[in-house]
C-alpha cells in the first residue's frame, strides 16, 4: 500500500464534509485524512496505484489549495 501526504487549507470539520465527495471518488484510495490540528492541515491518502495527480486534481475541484509534501518522511510509510 502507498501513502501520500498533502499539505492543503483543509481546515475544519465543514471543509473535510465539502472536499469527501471528491475525495471518495479518487480511484484506487482505500483510505484518507486531513490532520487540522496540524499546521499545514496534512492530507493523508492510502491506497494501491494512487496517483498524486488525480488526488490534486479533487482537491482543487473542490475549491481547496493542495501540494504535494516531499520530505525526508514522505517516503517511510508505504
Amino acid at each position: 500500500m502507498k501513502t501520500l501526504k498533502f499539505k492543503t487549507n483543509i481546515n475544519c470539520g465543514g471543509c473535510i464534509a465539502n472536499a469527501k465527495p471528491y475525495l471518495d471518488t479518487v480511484p484506487h484510495v482505500d483510505s484518507w485524512e486531513v490532520d487540522t490540528q496540524n499546521p499545514d492541515k496534512i492530507l493523508t491518502v492510502k491506497g494501491d496505484d494512487i496517483n498524486a495527480v488525480d488526488v490534486i486534481t479533487k482537491v482543487q475541484q473542490a475549491g481547496y489549495k493542495i501540494e504535494e509534501k516531499k520530505g525526508l518522511l514522505s517516503g517511510l510509510f508505504k
